[in-house]
């Protein structure tokens, strides 16, 4: 049964509480962390390579971290079968060749792609080179960013830019941290980014001709009204992984369990029947 929108308002006021036992459970591991403190190095590279296990090789992350809440297909055939509009198919097919672009360390618009991404996050610091330890301020793991964008290609760095230059106040409170109560060790900015990426493209099913799930199915509605709908949904996902993450108390552990609570709400709001616009999804309040 699909739900209604005043029925996932009230989820997306509560999602953010977390249960008292679990609760319980991430203050416990907060009070444990002291004890890595000794070594912030050996700890930051251990972070950052949870982060990338998931991304080695292209489309490697499929059958990983989020087999456990994989969308059940659709079982219908009247569903399966679902007509699609001349311009949700272009649409649709649009976005498709931009999941199949590898990034290209070698290529001047992806240079320039990177470059744009430096001056909209830090625009008064000035970026000495495209391999620079400066890069590792945005939450990359090296001085080479081009390294972290292997399985989920330029797409991902699309995402970023579209985020810091349509959304540049949100942008910048998740980037620097500006608000809640932090942990001692947060997610690394930029590699959380690449994994929202993931995250939204196989929840919405989209290597398939056409999505198998619901949640894919009624985005596939919203970016037929609105070309740049996955690029603002991104967007949401990421506001609404951050609102996640200060709500369940979360150490650099716990990501993927943030990320997990993240998918469960998006699925739920793309489920609403009167979502039309990806503007109509509650969250989008976040952005």
């Amino acid at each position: 049964m699909r739900l209604r929108r005043s029925q996932c308002i009230l989820s997306c006021a509560s999602y953010y509480k977390a249960d008292e036992d679990e609760s319980n459970w991430h203050r416990k591991k907060l009070d444990e962390e002291p004890a890595w403190s000794h070594n912030p190095p050996h700890i930051i590279s251990q972070f950052a390579q949870c982060f990338t296990n998931a991304m080695v090789g292209p489309r490697a992350w499929i059958g990983g971290i989020f087999n456990r809440s994989s969308n059940k297909r659709l079982g219908s055939d009247k569903y399966l079968n679902y007509p699609l509009t001349p311009h949700q198919e272009q649409s649709l097919h649009g976005l498709q060749e931009r999941l199949g672009v590898p990034f290209d360390e070698a290529c001047l618009d992806h240079q320039e792609a990177l470059r744009d991404l430096w001056n909209a996050a830090f625009p008064n610091v000035k970026l000495k080179s495209l391999i620079s330890e400066q890069w590792k301020d945005m939450g990359w793991q090296g001085a080479n960013p081009s390294t972290d964008f292997r399985g989920c290609g330029f797409i991902s760095l699309e995402n970023l830019l579209y985020f810091a230059t349509r959304y540049p106040a949100c942008f910048h409170r998740l980037l620097f941290k500006q608000s809640g109560l932090r942990a001692t060790w947060e997610y690394p900015f930029a590699v959380a980014g690449i994994n929202v990426t993931f995250m939204l493209i196989q929840m919405l099913d989209l290597f398939s001709e056409k999505p198998k799930c619901l949640p894919g199915l009624n985005f596939v509605k919203l970016i037929g009204e609105d070309d740049e709908a996955f690029d603002v949904l991104y967007c949401i996902a990421f506001a609404m992984m951050d609102a996640q993450w200060l709500a369940m108390r979360a150490s650099y552990m716990e990501f993927n369990n943030v990320l997990q609570a993240t998918r469960m709400q998006l699925e739920r709001e793309l489920s609403l029947d009167d979502v039309q616009r990806i503007e109509d999804l509650p969250a989008f309040n976040l952005i």
